[in-house]
């Protein structure tokens, strides 16, 4: 039996993270994972990171072919593709990425540092002892047989299905479930195109409810004539299969005439708030089993990262100073929401006003600029923003019969503002967690309810 100070299960963007993090401050760490080494980074995803994320992080740029096309911003476009919003910002900048290059570069990153990789190790179980997780039972790929291992904190990295988290008993406090509601399922394509395509530098991103209930297209380049095209959708009741829609849409643009797929599949997205808490007794969540996702453009490579380095750092001093109980690993909860979590739960709310329009509603919205492209800026960066709603617009909604539309946009943003002044009192122990937590399900329920009618 192995004993380690961390063990880490998964081992990709978050769980290389956290275990670089951890092993570069001498303490004994471990992968586990289920891929075998070489293929690890191999992940079915848009592709694309803010290159904020990496300075962040203090990670300089790799060379080595894991960025494969530099991206200047985003164009969104309205349903009726009539109206563009053009975001251009330091913060919208990045990059496509190879994903295996780039998953190997993180892997590297951690095993350098120290911390040892165990392939081809398919978690099983955690083991709890005395309210505390303390280990896990894990299947060797190869010679079938199960294997303990003992740590005195385990990060569960394992994305979407979070595998640890679903089996932690409820008195450690974690939510095990996310509701479908909060889950895009996702279809995309790498696909090579007879012509390099005239934008090359932009992320283009296409709203369209019939198409994509809830989600959106987009058409990423990834430079030499390719491009990442996929699709994401609510999973709400009867939701509509994702490669069909896109299919029926996006890849019957001209640019994919004759064009052909290099690699597809398909994935989950959950697309809503982090988890209220993502720490108890031995236990960290990390990436997309803490729900770590942009609700808006789905995006999950860079909070994942952040998570994995910001629950590193306190992994690494709750056993400085002692044990690994939820009160020593708090600071995680605050630090992320402080960082990235409260631009999640707003933009929650706004992807709630998003499911509730119309596609004749967003060109209308858009056509009239009641949200410039400042405004979608600063509501993607989380930051406030105010509605550019003028007399005009108003008098242009009520000729159209669609002053609904304009109250409920209003709503909306005054219960974003609501939401991000709560996550400012995001308590600093787990002792005043509970009022808290109340109080974050009523506003979201509040918010579900008067957008939904």
């Amino acid at each position: 039996m192995e004993k380690y100070d961390a063990i880490v299960v998964g081992a990709g963007t978050a769980g290389c993270l956290a275990a670089k993090t951890i092993a570069e401050s001498g303490l004994r760490v471990c992968m586990v994972e289920k891929k075998p080494r070489e293929q690890i980074g191999e992940k079915i995803c848009g592709d694309a990171l803010g290159e904020h994320h990496l300075k962040f992080l203090g990670l300089e740029k790799p060379t080595g072919g894991e960025l494969e096309a530099k991206i200047d911003g985003i164009k969104i476009y309205s349903p009726d593709e009539n109206t563009v919003f053009t975001i251009a910002d330091k913060d919208f900048v990045g990059y496509l990425l190879n994903r295996k290059l780039f998953g190997q570069w993180l892997l590297k990153k951690a095993t350098d540092k120290g911390a040892l990789l165990e392939d081809n190790l398919n978690f099983r179980a955690p083991i709890i002892e005395k309210g505390a997780v303390v280990g896990l039972t894990a299947k060797n790929m190869k010679t079938k047989k199960t294997l303990e291992l003992r740590g005195k904190v385990v990060v569960d990295a394992t994305g979407y299905f979070g595998m640890v988290r679903k089996q932690l008993p409820t008195n450690l406090g974690i939510d095990r479930d996310i509701a479908n509601e909060d889950v895009e399922a996702c279809y995309r394509e790498i696909r090579q195109l007879k012509h390099e395509t005239v934008n090359t530098t932009f992320c283009e991103i296409y709203l369209n409810q019939k198409a994509s209930p809830g989600g959106y297209i987009w058409i990423f380049p990834k430079g030499g004539a390719r491009v990442n095209v996929g699709i994401g959708t609510c999973m709400r009741k009867n939701y509509p299969n994702p490669k069909q829609q896109l299919y029926e849409t996006a890849l019957k643009k001209p640019i994919f005439e004759g064009s052909s797929v290099l690699t597809g599949g398909s994935w989950f997205d959950p697309v809503r708030r982090p988890l209220d808490n993502m720490v108890s007794n031995g236990v960290v969540l990390v990436g997309d089993a803490a729900s770590l996702v942009n609700p808006i453009h789905g995006g999950g490579i860079g909070p994942s990262m952040l998570s994995g380095y910001l629950a590193g750092k306190q992994i690494v001093e709750a056993l400085d100073k002692g044990e690994p109980t939820k009160e020593a690993l708090w600071g995680y909860n605050k630090k992320y929401i402080e960082t990235y979590g409260k631009k999640q739960g707003t933009l929650d709310i706004f992807k709630m006003f998003l499911l509730s329009c119309s596609d004749e509603d967003l060109n209308y919205g858009m056509n009239q600029k009641l949200m410039t492209e400042d405004d979608v800026l600063k509501a993607g960066m989380g930051d406030d923003f105010h509605l550019n709603i003028t007399e005009t617009a108003k008098r242009v909604f009520r000729g159209i019969r669609r002053v609904g539309f304009l109250n409920k946009l209003r709503l909306t943003v005054t219960m974003m503002h609501g939401l991000s002044a709560h996550y400012n009192t995001y308590p600093t122990t787990p002792q005043d967690f509970e009022p808290w937590r109340v109080q974050t399900i009523k506003l979201i329920a509040e918010a579900k309810q008067k957008l939904a009618s």
